[in-house]
């Protein structure tokens, strides 16, 4: 992985295309209307090159723009865009029926994430709770260096690209790298005596949360499987002894059953 400058550099690099996806990427769920000049400020460009991309978004259907409010909002060809990619990982069906087990008994969240540079993104969540507050949810994004299934998705990649993208975080984001070194340096620890990784409230303090990475790569990608639960109903020491060697043994039961089904499928499929 190279930095920001390194990609800038390149001759192939297409500027305008990056300053369209730093608009696009600058819409959260806390703030889904944004006007130019907010996006202006969130970008770092000018006004009258954000009014082109604005415009140029709409038209395509990227952005929808309410003239009451003179804002813009993602449109619906943003969902057209990631929908192939779900409907490809046919392991998130497969997978459902365990995670939900597992959500049931431990009264949290099972979640399913991949990779997207210095974060992970949800593809696929199971509930074992009804709290508003505490609620997973497809295409949600949560770093990587002070979540289990950040630190579980280190763990489980090569060495090269753990460290190309632990210099990635200590270049863009440092003081997030001093903050959670210490704790980031103790799970690759624990990983590879235990075979998961935890964090008891490094990101929401009311979360304790286990991780396992899945050893078979799914479309040559590290998927990351964890279980989250609120602090309150269990505690650091349980997701230890019980829910971390339980997560470890489902995901060693989707490896072997997904592996399995997939032979099949490629030995059904021969002339």
């Amino acid at each position: 992985m190279t930095n920001a400058t390194d990609h800038q550099r390149h001759q192939m690099y297409s500027s305008s295309l990056a300053n369209g996806m730093l608009v696009l990427n600058s819409f959260k769920v806390d703030e889904p209307a944004l006007s130019n000049g907010e996006l202006s400020i969130r970008t770092g460009l000018s006004k009258a090159s954000i009014s082109r991309i604005t415009y140029t978004l709409c038209e395509l259907g990227f952005l929808s723009y309410a003239p009451q409010e003179r804002r813009y909002r993602l449109g619906s060809a943003t969902l057209t865009i990631g929908y192939p990619l779900l409907g490809s990982l046919w392991i998130r069906q497969f997978a459902r029926p365990f995670m939900q087990e597992l959500a049931n008994r431990s009264r949290g969240s099972v979640s399913l994430g991949l990779r997207d540079r210095s974060n992970m993104v949800y593809i696929e969540t199971c509930r074992g709770h009804d709290a508003i507050a505490f609620r997973p949810d497809i295409g949600g994004v949560l770093p990587i260096c002070s979540t289990a299934m950040g630190r579980a998705w280190l763990a489980g990649v090569p060495p090269e690209l753990r460290e190309q993208t632990l210099e990635y975080i200590r270049i863009e984001q440092p003081e997030v790298w001093t903050r959670h070194q210490q704790a980031l340096q103790t799970s690759l620890s624990d990983y590879a005596t235990q075979g998961f990784c935890i964090s008891s409230g490094d990101w929401q303090q009311d979360v304790h949360a286990v991780a396992v990475p899945m050893r078979l790569a799914i479309d040559g990608e590290t998927l990351v499987f964890n279980c989250g639960v609120r602090a309150r109903l269990l505690s650091t020491k349980s997701l230890q002894d019980d829910f971390g060697p339980r997560l470890v043994q489902m995901v060693r039961k989707i490896e072997a059953d997904y592996g399995a089904a997939l032979r099949q499928n490629t030995e059904a499929a021969r002339p």
